[in-house]
Order: C-alpha cells, then sequence, then structure tokens
C-alpha cells in the first residue's frame, strides 16, 4: 500500500517540488536539534513558514503533542478552535474536510465585543468562554496565535472548569504577556500542548503547525493495512 500522501500536498507537481525541496535545504542547514522524529517535522514546517531558524530550539513539546493531535485528527470531525480569524483563514479547508474537521473563531461576534465591554476583559478572553460554554473545547485542537489573554484564559478553563482540549498550539506573538503565557501553558501535564518559548509566534505558525499535523495524520492513514 502506498504511504505517499496525496490530500495534504501541494496541488501542482511544482508546487510539491518547490515545498520538498525547501523541506532539504532546511534539514541541510539547521544543524544540530534535539527533535524527535515525529517532532521534527513540524518544527521544520514552522521554519519553512517564516525562513527562520531560532524555531529549531523554541519550539516545545509536551510528552504526548504529537501523537495527540494525529489521534485527534484521525478520529475524525475533531472541532479547531482559533482565537482569531486569521488561523482559520490559512487553514486549508480539503485538508481539514479529508478528516471532517471545521474551525470555530468568535472574536468578532457581538456577544463576545459586548461581555468584554462590559466586563473590562478582551475579546479574546470572551470567545474562549464561548467555546467553552458551547462545548467545543473539549476534544478539540485549540490554536492561538494572536492573543496571550486568550491561552491564559484558556489554561484557568482547564484548571477551573475542566476543560479538556486534546491538543493546545499555543503561539500568540506580541511583547505584553505572550511569553509568559506560554511558560503557563506549559505548567500542564493533563492536557498536551506545543508552544513556541518567548515573544516569538503568530497565526501563521499555528497554521503550519496544524498542516504538519495533518501530514502526519495522513501518512499514518495511508500506512494502516
Amino acid at each position: 500500500m502506498s504511504t505517499v500522501n496525496t490530500v495534504t500536498e501541494q496541488l501542482t507537481r511544482a508546487g510539491q517540488v518547490i515545498e520538498h525541496d525547501s523541506f532539504a535545504i532546511i534539514d541541510a542547514e539547521v544543524g544540530p536539534h534535539a527533535y524527535t522524529e515525529a517532532q521534527w517535522p513540524i518544527v521544520r514546517r514552522m521554519i519553512h513558514a517564516n525562513a527562520d531558524f531560532d524555531f529549531n530550539g523554541l519550539t516545545d513539546f509536551h510528552t504526548d503533542a504529537v501523537e495527540a493531535g494525529i489521534n485527534a485528527m484521525l478520529a475524525g470531525g475533531t472541532p479547531v478552535v482559533a482565537d482569531v480569524e486569521m488561523i482559520c483563514s490559512g487553514l486549508s479547508q480539503p485538508r481539514l474536510g479529508h478528516f471532517g474537521m471545521k474551525t470555530h473563531q468568535f472574536i468578532s461576534d457581538a456577544d463576545v465585543i459586548e461581555t468584554a465591554k462590559a466586563e473590562d476583559t478582551t475579546r479574546a478572553v470572551q470567545a474562549m468562554r464561548k467555546a467553552h460554554r458551547l462545548g467545543l473545547l473539549d476534544r478539540a485542537i485549540v490554536g492561538i496565535g494572536n492573543a496571550p489573554t486568550a491561552l491564559i484564559e484558556l489554561v484557568r478553563l482547564i484548571r477551573e472548569e475542566g476543560a479538556r482540549p486534546a491538543l493546545v498550539v499555543g503561539m500568540p506573538v506580541g511583547f505584553v504577556s505572550a511569553a509568559e503565557s506560554k511558560d503557563l501553558m506549559a505548567t500542564l501535564n493533563d492536557v498536551p500542548w506545543i508552544v513556541i518559548r518567548g515573544r516569538k509566534g503568530g497565526s501563521t505558525l499555528v497554521v503550519a503547525t496544524l498542516h504538519a499535523l495533518l501530514s502526519l495524520a495522513e501518512a499514518r492513514q495511508k500506512a494502516q493495512p
């Protein structure tokens, strides 16, 4: 049985060649790293998305993160809850659709904005709370690339209200609470996570991480008898 990916590859042969050549250049130039065979394709795709080799070292994984992400995708129908629309727009709909996955984000919902103003919090905090009220966080893959307050609130929901995502991809970028929010996420043991230490991050990197996991999930799917 072939294990060559089809759904999670570029749609044209030329596109595939460029992407694979890029990966080969990264492998040749990256130097030593401490990532496992399962983790490296994720970090490599992140480097590819930003041409920034700093993610070799800044990217950190919960021990169960990769396996949890793959299993969540293979389960079918797993929701992706994002802090901002940019993540939802950046993800490949055909790749998600192959696993029956749909994206959700609530940052611009009228009720989220109204409550954030009334409670003097951020929209990102209220968006995470809304996702929890709707029952979307449990067994979901949560991607946070913009708002540190969303990640901090997610940690609170996990600790205090029993939210149990399948995987958290926590990569908010910025100067206020960004590094701290990721360090906080990395203190959790019960929920798997992938984070970028320090100030760097962004929605592009969340998308790259999820696309890498989708590729790993398809390869696992094709390898099954």
